[in-house]
């Protein structure tokens, strides 16, 4: 968890608003939910290796006795932070659905809490910036989020971004032609899911330690990537994978490439997304400047059934706010900043007044008591972004800079 000094909370600033507004001009919502939720919300099996990082507010009024019956360390607890934004918008829209329309686009914009180990590009605390779709079946619903996923990242200077593609279905479709057993896909796609961590060689040793057979899994590595079947489209698709996939979950990925463009777009046979509540199409953000994902996200059709007791399609995704933020090179719109530079006895009422005139005139005023070197001050408030600086009481505006 981070401190930020105002430049760098200006520049965040400054990129949230970039995101925000690019999504609303493409339709969304910003809705806004706790920081906790309930323990069993957060447990319920949904979030994959992320419900294990997830921080336990223990319950109130716990007696010894308690303490000494608890089987595990969730029997002591009630509450958790939210470990994604995903989980308590399900548990938004089942609350509020009757509120909302037939087709809910929503922003969440927010802070997230993982008991992640501290290292580099890892932290316990981090910004999420989520879009998501509700109530439409279609693949529609994931075209709007990626042509406005892209059209955020290109507003933030960061063209050439493209989409890794992949589908759920494809992949348990790959894993069955490969010879491995329904019960074992998930346990399989979690070590596949490791791939860009560890590598093809990582991910065979960890399945074979798991007793599985990786011999055609191994074979089917050794093809060459997909990267080297541009463009996008049902060739790229049927040439990536080892036998004749899902005609229909085919033609709606070939329909994506069409409405969002086949050139921002790769599809990639191993992409997982280890989140267990993925039942359709996913993605990962690439950047060319960087060899991480800078966020992703997919279909959950079966998350918001599980609060509800009926089904609601849903998609959404998810940009990596963190990542996003060291990349980027924007600056912050304070416009005009003014110091308003006095002696230590000026009258108090005249300074506020005098600064209330000028906020009014649409500047920003900070009052700074006047130094015996004038000059070291200025240098810091032009590095601090000040424009002008002013002497009380003679109010003569003058540059800084």
């Amino acid at each position: 968890m981070r401190d930020f000094l105002p430049a760098e909370k200006a520049k965040r600033e400054r990129v949230l608003d970039v995101i925000t507004s690019t999504y609303r001009a493409h339709g969304f919502d910003e809705i806004e939910t706790p920081v906790m939720e309930d323990s069993d919300r957060l447990h319920a099996g949904l979030g994959g290796d992320n419900e294990k990082l997830a921080f336990g507010v223990m319950k109130r009024g716990l007696t010894r006795d308690d303490l000494q019956q608890a089987q595990q360390p969730l029997d002591l607890v009630d509450l958790g932070l939210r470990f994604d934004l995903t989980v308590p918008l399900a548990r938004f829209y089942a609350t509020h659905r009757a509120h909302l329309p037939a087709v809910f686009r929503s922003i969440q914009v927010a802070p997230v809490w993982r008991a992640e180990r501290p290292q580099k590009g890892r932290y316990r605390q981090f910004v999420q910036c989520d879009i998501d779709i509700i109530g439409e079946a279609g693949i529609s619903a994931e075209a709007e989020l990626l042509s406005a996923t892209l059209a955020t990242v290109d507003a933030l200077g960061l063209e050439g971004a493209t989409v890794r593609v992949n589908d759920r279905r494809l992949l348990t479709g790959m894993l069955h032609t490969l010879g491995f057993a329904p019960a074992d896909f998930d346990s399989v796609l979690i070590t596949v899911d490791k791939l860009d961590k560890v590598g093809h060689e990582g991910v065979l040793a960890e399945l074979r330690d798991k007793g599985f057979d990786a011999d055609a899994l191994e074979a089917f590595f050794r093809r060459p990537t997909t990267m080297e079947w541009n463009p996008f489209g049902e060739r790229a698709i049927r040439a990536a994978l080892p036998a004749d996939p899902d005609p229909e979950v085919v033609a709606a990925l070939v329909a994506l490439g069409d409405a969002v463009g086949v050139e921002r777009l790769l599809f990639d046979p191993f992409l997982v997304r280890g989140m267990g509540y993925y039942t359709g199409p996913i993605f990962e953000l690439a950047h060319p400047s960087v060899d991480y994902s800078l966020g992703g996200g997919g279909r959950y059709d079966g998350m918001i059934g599980r609060f509800l007791g009926s089904d609601v399609p849903a998609t959404g995704f998810s940009l990596g706010f963190e990542r996003l933020v060291e990349l980027v090179d924007v600056v912050a719109e304070q416009g005009e900043a003014v110091a308003l530079v006095h002696d230590r006895d000026a009258p108090l009422a005249d300074l506020i007044t005098v600064q209330r005139g000028l906020i009014a005139q649409g500047l920003r005023v900070r009052l700074v008591a006047r130094p015996k070197n004038l000059k070291p001050l200025l240098d810091a408030l032009t590095d601090e972004g000040f424009t002008a600086f002013a002497t009380f009481p003679d109010l003569e505006l003058r540059p800084l800079g």
